[in-house]
């Protein structure tokens, strides 16, 4: 369960983002990121009962840490005032699809698929789909993944992408930056009896999506 606790020390460190207040409060801090280790240990063992690929992994290797690295951010505050958990084999730092929980006041979501992935992995990925979009659009038409998701998420180029014709008939599917999917969670969500189950009903229904971006980029 995600404690009252640790979304009450997000809200205070939103509130006065220093160093200064960190390191006096350092003890709420360090029980909030224990209670997102629980968590993320529960969830790591539920993934793991349909999707072997993260069996083993230290839920360590995917929280990721709250201090910012602000030298080429314009954001220079010290922390994040969220917790982020990247579930995948080999943890947060390998790449690949994962499964993703964000928890932050007001913007809490479960996510999944690949943010950002270097240029040769997206290739592979638009690659793949315009030669036999098939088996992709099979995987993200299934009713649960719609009734979870809706669709995909995330941003898409304002044309086709370099070295694909624009009237492809499945360039809206080759000119996302990320192949990601979002479902946006309620406070009052993540802290109910409910948000686990939710976790995992979300994440099962990712799995192929998952599988099926992993596989194209020959992770």
């Amino acid at each position: 369960m995600i404690k009252k606790q640790t979304l009450d020390f997000l809200k205070k460190l939103t509130a006065d983002n220093s160093r200064a207040w960190f390191n006096a409060n350092r003890p709420l801090y360090d029980a909030a990121r224990a209670n997102m280790l629980e968590f993320v240990t529960l969830l790591l063992g539920e993934i793991s009962k349909f999707d072997h690929t993260v069996t083993g992994v230290a839920p360590e290797d995917c929280l990721f840490r709250i201090f910012r690295d602000a030298r080429f951010s314009r954001e220079k505050t010290p922390y994040k005032t969220n917790f982020g958990a990247f579930m995948k084999g080999g943890g947060r730092s390998t790449p690949g699809a994962g499964y993703y929980l964000h928890i932050e006041p007001g913007g809490s979501f479960v996510s999944g698929g690949i943010y950002m992935p270097p240029a040769p992995l997206l290739l592979a990925i638009r690659t793949a789909i315009a030669r036999d979009p098939s088996p992709f659009k099979k995987i993200i038409t299934a009713p649960e993944f719609v009734r979870m998701f809706g669709g995909l998420s995330g941003e898409t180029l304002v044309t086709a992408p370099k070295g694909f014709p624009r009237d492809h008939p499945e360039i809206d599917l080759l000119r996302y930056k990320h192949y990601m999917v979002f479902r946006a969670v309620s406070e009052k969500t993540v802290l109910s009896r409910d948000f686990p189950s939710l976790c995992v009903e979300a994440f099962m229904a990712m799995r192929k999506f998952n599988a099926y971006l992993n596989g194209v980029m020959g992770l």
